[in-house]
């Protein structure tokens, strides 16, 4: 039996994955899939890759590609969730912040310098008009409980972070919702180490298809509206909120989508130049 180390958030998203290891699908192919949950984002599993801690990851598209961009060795096999991610703008509670526009020259919390965090923070400024050398800077907090108990405390003054994950923190706790930041592209990919590629690539096709099956069919699934809210400690009508503007995908990004977003972390800086696209996806 192969086994096959695998990264991501311990978010609703990744629901999908965990019913398919909890039924045991992937030990039909001959395949141990070992799940990780990386609570530091993509940066963390950027880290991870390089350091062939895991031989894949469910990660932020523009993440991602910045770190292939950077020198990781890796490649894009799939989309996994087509529609933009919605990222919440946060304060603390108590904060005289009012307005996104109150923001300006403040400190970004980030969980580290890489990550969808860091990223979003440049798309968020310019899509405000904001000048990133002067009005933007950062504070590493390492994590949405690092945000949790940092912002109050001063750490930082604003934390952008998936809106329906911290949603419970806006409800009744230390987070205050301002605005929010949607991704123009799609936000989560699969992720291959180009070494486990060349050595694994049918059982990461195996992978691909069990995992595409539930997807494919994911809203569909009895009461898996109500599984979610409990798992994920959401309220019913958030998590029906969140289902009805998440769309799964089956296919990988097309050529079109790389250059979009290549230039964009280019024109922010984020990236030195383009990678032609076959340098970043990958074909089976």
């Amino acid at each position: 039996m192969k086994t096959i180390h695998i990264g991501g958030v311990p978010e609703h998203f990744n629901l999908p994955w965990y019913l398919t290891l909890r039924n045991k699908e992937y030990h039909e192919k001959d395949i141990n899939l070992r799940w990780k949950d990386y609570y530091g984002g993509t940066g963390e599993m950027c880290k991870a890759l390089r350091n062939k801690e895991i031989d894949m990851a469910v990660i932020l598209t523009e993440g991602i590609i910045r770190d292939i961009s950077n020198g990781n060795d890796c490649k894009i096999v799939q989309v996994f969730v087509e529609s933009p991610l919605i990222w919440g703008i946060h304060v603390a509670k108590n904060s005289s912040y009012e307005s996104v526009s109150d923001l300006k020259g403040t400190k970004a919390a980030i969980s580290r310098y890489g990550s969808g965090s860091h990223l979003m923070a440049y798309i968020h400024a310019e899509n405000n008009g904001w000048d990133p050398e002067t009005d933007l800077s950062f504070e590493v907090i390492k994590d949405l409980k690092g945000a949790l108990e940092g912002l109050p405390e001063g750490r930082g003054d604003y934390f952008m972070w998936e809106k329906f994950t911290t949603k419970p923190y806006v409800d009744d706790g230390p987070f205050r919702l301002v605005g929010e930041c949607p991704t123009p592209w799609p936000c989560f990919v699969i992720a291959v180490r180009n070494d486990v590629l060349e050595s694994h690539a049918e059982a990461i096709q195996d992978i691909l298809q069990i995992i595409n099956e539930t997807t494919v069919d994911f809203k569909e699934i009895p009461s898996i509206d109500q599984m979610i809210a409990n798992r994920y400690e959401q309220k019913l009508e958030d998590v029906q909120s969140w289902l009805s503007l998440t769309k799964w995908s089956q296919k990988n990004l097309d050529t079109k989508e790389v250059d979009v977003i290549q230039g964009k972390l280019l024109q922010l800086d984020l990236i030195s130049e383009k990678k032609p696209s076959e340098e970043i996806l990958y074909f089976f």
